[in-house]
């Protein structure tokens, strides 16, 4: 993380899904999107910006970090708690006494949450 923080991510059953799926194209390296020219190096947010556009979005209809705004604000739409979510997007908390002695990761909270929202995906396929 460029805040040079450990993060944890639970993963929901759709996203080991994937990522077995993936592991079958991309090997088992370091990467589970490796820069194809160079294996010592993972996909950066300008990849992901790059693969948005060459499929055709432009940058007023949706930005790499245009998909963290869309998932706060649907899931504070839908009652969940605020410091789940805002840990689970690795914000660090303004107030800085909480800040300070607050260090809960709110682990069984996010798989929750994170289960929620694929399942929230899944539902909108068409």
């Amino acid at each position: 993380m460029k805040m040079k923080r450990v993060h944890i991510v639970p993963l929901s059953k759709q996203v080991q899904e994937v990522l077995n799926e993936l592991r079958l194209l991309t090997g088992k390296g370091r990467y589970i999107f490796p820069l194809p020219r160079n294996n010592g190096r993972c996909l950066s947010e300008n990849g992901v910006r790059v693969a948005l556009r060459s499929i055709g979005f432009s940058k007023e209809q949706i930005t790499p970090h245009g998909f963290r705004a869309m998932f706060s604000t649907i899931v504070n739409d839908h009652g969940f708690n605020r410091d789940v979510i805002e840990r689970q997007l690795a914000h660090a908390e303004l107030n800085q006494v909480r800040n300070a002695y607050n260090h809960a990761e709110y682990l069984s909270e996010r798989a929750n949450l994170l289960q929620w929202w694929a399942d929230y995906l899944e539902n909108l396929q068409f």
